[in-house]
Protein backbone atom coordinates (compact mmCIF):
# COMPACT_ATOMS: atom_id res chain seq x y z
CA UNK A 1 0.00 0.00 0.00
CA UNK A 2 1.44 3.36 -1.01
CA UNK A 3 1.08 6.54 1.04
CA UNK A 4 -0.35 9.68 -0.49
CA UNK A 5 1.37 13.02 -0.14
CA UNK A 6 -0.20 16.46 -0.28
CA UNK A 7 1.88 19.60 -0.65
CA UNK A 8 0.91 23.18 0.09
CA UNK A 9 4.20 24.94 -0.55
CA UNK A 10 4.83 25.33 3.15
CA UNK A 11 4.86 21.71 4.17
CA UNK A 12 4.07 18.11 3.36
CA UNK A 13 1.82 15.48 4.90
CA UNK A 14 2.01 11.69 4.36
CA UNK A 15 -1.39 10.07 4.57
CA UNK A 16 -1.88 6.28 4.85
CA UNK A 17 -5.32 4.81 4.10
CA UNK A 18 -6.72 2.53 6.80
CA UNK A 19 -6.90 -1.20 6.17
CA UNK A 20 -10.06 -2.18 4.33
CA UNK A 21 -10.66 1.32 3.02
CA UNK A 22 -10.23 2.63 -0.48
CA UNK A 23 -6.99 4.43 -1.07
CA UNK A 24 -8.02 8.09 -0.93
CA UNK A 25 -5.74 10.96 0.08
CA UNK A 26 -6.35 12.63 3.41
CA UNK A 27 -5.68 16.34 3.02
CA UNK A 28 -3.84 18.00 5.88
CA UNK A 29 -1.98 21.31 5.95
CA UNK A 30 1.51 21.16 7.44
CA UNK A 31 2.98 24.59 8.11
CA UNK A 32 6.75 24.26 8.36
CA UNK A 33 7.86 27.65 9.66
CA UNK A 34 11.42 26.36 10.08
CA UNK A 35 11.89 26.13 6.30
CA UNK A 36 14.27 28.52 4.50
CA UNK A 37 13.17 32.15 4.54
CA UNK A 38 11.27 32.05 7.83
CA UNK A 39 12.48 34.19 10.73
CA UNK A 40 11.31 34.92 14.25
CA UNK A 41 9.84 38.31 15.10
CA UNK A 42 11.08 39.92 18.31
CA UNK A 43 10.83 43.26 20.11
CA UNK A 44 13.06 45.02 17.57
CA UNK A 45 10.61 44.13 14.79
CA UNK A 46 7.75 46.13 16.32
CA UNK A 47 6.94 49.77 17.04
CA UNK A 48 4.30 51.02 19.48
CA UNK A 49 1.69 53.21 17.80
CA UNK A 50 -0.87 54.48 20.32
CA UNK A 51 -0.48 52.06 23.22
CA UNK A 52 0.44 52.80 26.81
CA UNK A 53 3.91 52.25 28.21
CA UNK A 54 2.99 48.90 29.74
CA UNK A 55 0.50 47.64 27.16
CA UNK A 56 3.02 45.32 25.48
CA UNK A 57 5.82 43.43 27.23
CA UNK A 58 8.10 40.59 26.16
CA UNK A 59 8.56 37.82 28.73
CA UNK A 60 10.60 34.70 28.03
CA UNK A 61 9.89 34.76 24.32
CA UNK A 62 6.19 35.59 24.67
CA UNK A 63 4.52 38.92 23.91
CA UNK A 64 2.04 39.88 26.63
CA UNK A 65 -0.70 42.45 26.02
CA UNK A 66 -2.84 43.97 28.78
CA UNK A 67 -5.62 44.93 26.38
CA UNK A 68 -5.54 48.55 27.57
CA UNK A 69 -5.89 50.95 25.89
CA UNK A 70 -7.50 49.96 22.56
CA UNK A 71 -4.47 50.33 20.31
CA UNK A 72 -1.99 48.54 18.06
CA UNK A 73 1.63 47.50 17.82
CA UNK A 74 2.94 47.68 14.24
CA UNK A 75 5.82 46.05 12.42
CA UNK A 76 8.87 48.19 11.84
CA UNK A 77 8.65 47.49 8.10
CA UNK A 78 5.84 47.72 5.59
CA UNK A 79 4.98 44.29 4.20
CA UNK A 80 3.57 43.28 0.80
CA UNK A 81 3.59 39.54 0.13
CA UNK A 82 4.28 37.33 3.14
CA UNK A 83 3.41 34.33 5.29
CA UNK A 84 2.87 34.76 9.02
CA UNK A 85 2.61 32.22 11.82
CA UNK A 86 1.37 33.38 15.18
CA UNK A 87 0.15 31.53 18.25
CA UNK A 88 -2.19 33.29 20.67
CA UNK A 89 -4.06 32.67 23.92
CA UNK A 90 -6.75 34.78 25.56
CA UNK A 91 -6.19 34.86 29.30
CA UNK A 92 -9.84 35.61 30.18
CA UNK A 93 -13.26 34.72 28.75
CA UNK A 94 -14.72 37.01 26.06
CA UNK A 95 -11.30 38.29 25.01
CA UNK A 96 -11.02 40.41 21.87
CA UNK A 97 -7.96 40.97 19.67
CA UNK A 98 -6.78 40.57 16.11
CA UNK A 99 -4.04 40.74 13.53
CA UNK A 100 -4.28 43.61 11.05
CA UNK A 101 -2.86 42.96 7.58
CA UNK A 102 -1.80 45.68 5.13
CA UNK A 103 -2.65 48.60 7.40
CA UNK A 104 -2.45 51.91 5.58
CA UNK A 105 0.56 53.98 6.69
CA UNK A 106 -1.66 57.06 6.80
CA UNK A 107 -4.08 55.57 9.33
CA UNK A 108 -1.21 54.29 11.48
CA UNK A 109 0.50 57.69 11.43
CA UNK A 110 -2.76 59.40 12.39
CA UNK A 111 -3.15 57.11 15.40
CA UNK A 112 0.42 57.75 16.49
CA UNK A 113 0.06 61.51 16.11
CA UNK A 114 -3.22 61.64 18.06
CA UNK A 115 -1.95 59.37 20.82
CA UNK A 116 -5.51 58.27 21.58
CA UNK A 117 -7.26 54.87 21.59
CA UNK A 118 -8.21 53.60 18.16
CA UNK A 119 -7.52 51.07 15.43
CA UNK A 120 -6.06 51.42 11.91
CA UNK A 121 -7.49 50.79 8.47
CA UNK A 122 -6.59 47.41 6.99
CA UNK A 123 -7.68 43.77 6.74
CA UNK A 124 -8.48 42.36 10.17
CA UNK A 125 -7.96 38.70 11.00
CA UNK A 126 -10.19 38.38 14.05
CA UNK A 127 -9.05 36.83 17.33
CA UNK A 128 -12.11 36.41 19.56
CA UNK A 129 -12.73 34.14 22.52
CA UNK A 130 -15.93 32.10 22.32
CA UNK A 131 -17.23 33.81 25.46
CA UNK A 132 -17.54 37.05 23.51
CA UNK A 133 -20.78 35.80 21.96
CA UNK A 134 -22.36 35.32 25.38
CA UNK A 135 -21.09 38.72 26.49
CA UNK A 136 -22.80 40.48 23.57
CA UNK A 137 -25.96 38.37 23.94
CA UNK A 138 -26.38 39.54 27.56
CA UNK A 139 -26.65 43.12 26.31
CA UNK A 140 -29.59 42.17 24.12
CA UNK A 141 -27.68 42.90 20.93
CA UNK A 142 -27.55 40.49 17.96
CA UNK A 143 -24.63 38.06 17.70
CA UNK A 144 -25.07 36.73 14.17
CA UNK A 145 -22.86 39.37 12.56
CA UNK A 146 -19.55 38.02 13.92
CA UNK A 147 -17.85 34.69 14.59
CA UNK A 148 -15.25 33.48 17.08
CA UNK A 149 -13.27 31.07 14.90
CA UNK A 150 -11.39 33.42 12.58
CA UNK A 151 -13.43 36.05 10.73
CA UNK A 152 -11.55 38.02 8.06
CA UNK A 153 -12.89 41.44 7.07
CA UNK A 154 -11.93 44.88 5.78
CA UNK A 155 -11.78 47.93 8.05
CA UNK A 156 -11.87 51.13 6.01
CA UNK A 157 -10.31 49.46 2.95
CA UNK A 158 -11.49 47.18 0.13
CA UNK A 159 -11.77 43.37 0.14
CA UNK A 160 -14.01 40.76 -1.46
CA UNK A 161 -14.59 38.18 1.30
CA UNK A 162 -14.66 34.45 0.63
CA UNK A 163 -17.90 32.63 1.52
CA UNK A 164 -19.52 31.78 3.80
CA UNK A 165 -20.37 35.41 4.51
CA UNK A 166 -21.75 37.36 7.44
CA UNK A 167 -25.39 38.47 7.05
CA UNK A 168 -24.38 41.84 5.58
CA UNK A 169 -21.75 40.29 3.32
CA UNK A 170 -18.82 42.21 4.78
CA UNK A 171 -17.04 39.36 6.60
CA UNK A 172 -15.63 36.03 5.56
CA UNK A 173 -16.98 33.64 8.16
CA UNK A 174 -14.89 30.52 8.91
CA UNK A 175 -16.19 27.44 7.14
CA UNK A 176 -14.95 25.31 10.05
CA UNK A 177 -15.01 26.09 13.77
CA UNK A 178 -11.56 25.13 15.03
CA UNK A 179 -10.50 27.77 17.58
CA UNK A 180 -9.95 26.76 21.20
CA UNK A 181 -11.26 28.71 24.17
CA UNK A 182 -9.47 31.04 26.60
CA UNK A 183 -6.51 29.56 28.44
CA UNK A 184 -5.55 27.44 25.43
CA UNK A 185 -3.08 28.19 22.64
CA UNK A 186 -4.29 28.61 19.08
CA UNK A 187 -2.23 28.55 15.88
CA UNK A 188 -2.85 30.99 13.02
CA UNK A 189 -1.16 30.78 9.65
CA UNK A 190 -1.86 33.82 7.46
CA UNK A 191 -0.86 33.96 3.81
CA UNK A 192 -1.12 37.34 2.08
CA UNK A 193 -0.13 37.41 -1.59
CA UNK A 194 -1.03 39.83 -4.39
CA UNK A 195 -4.09 41.25 -2.69
CA UNK A 196 -5.39 37.93 -1.34
CA UNK A 197 -5.48 36.98 2.35
CA UNK A 198 -6.10 33.42 3.56
CA UNK A 199 -6.31 32.17 7.15
CA UNK A 200 -5.58 28.71 8.57
CA UNK A 201 -6.77 28.04 12.14
CA UNK A 202 -5.03 25.20 13.96
CA UNK A 203 -3.91 23.62 10.71
CA UNK A 204 -6.93 24.04 8.40
CA UNK A 205 -7.85 26.85 6.02
CA UNK A 206 -11.10 28.51 7.09
CA UNK A 207 -11.55 32.04 5.72
CA UNK A 208 -10.09 34.92 3.72
CA UNK A 209 -10.67 37.36 0.92
CA UNK A 210 -9.35 38.72 -2.35
CA UNK A 211 -9.19 42.01 -4.27
CA UNK A 212 -7.70 43.72 -1.21
CA UNK A 213 -6.80 47.36 -1.79
CA UNK A 214 -4.24 48.37 -0.71
CA UNK A 215 -2.19 45.16 -0.84
CA UNK A 216 0.76 46.41 1.18
CA UNK A 217 1.15 48.08 4.54
CA UNK A 218 2.04 47.43 8.15
CA UNK A 219 1.15 44.31 10.10
CA UNK A 220 -0.40 45.24 13.43
CA UNK A 221 -1.28 43.35 16.59
CA UNK A 222 -4.39 44.56 18.36
CA UNK A 223 -4.99 45.46 22.00
CA UNK A 224 -8.74 45.58 22.57
CA UNK A 225 -9.83 45.39 26.17
CA UNK A 226 -8.64 42.01 27.42
CA UNK A 227 -5.26 40.41 28.24
CA UNK A 228 -3.82 38.17 25.55
CA UNK A 229 -0.48 36.44 24.96
CA UNK A 230 1.32 35.80 21.68
CA UNK A 231 4.18 33.47 20.89
CA UNK A 232 5.91 31.85 17.91
CA UNK A 233 5.63 34.97 15.81
CA UNK A 234 7.34 33.99 12.56
CA UNK A 235 7.40 35.72 9.21
CA UNK A 236 8.48 34.78 5.69
CA UNK A 237 8.64 37.65 3.21
CA UNK A 238 7.77 36.71 -0.38
CA UNK A 239 8.52 38.35 -3.75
Amino acid sequence: MKPFVWMIGVGMAWCWPALGEEEAPLVRAVIDDTAPGWRALAAADFVAVNSGEGTWTWKEGELHCTGQPVSVLRTAKIQRNFELVIEWMHEKPAGNSGVFVWCTPESVEELAAAGKPGLPKGIEVQILDHGYTEKVAKTGKPTNWFGTNGDVFAVGVAMKPFPPLSPNGSRSFPRKHLAKGHGQWNHYYIRAINGEVRLWVNGEEVSGGTACDPASGYLCLESEGSPIRFRRLRLRELP
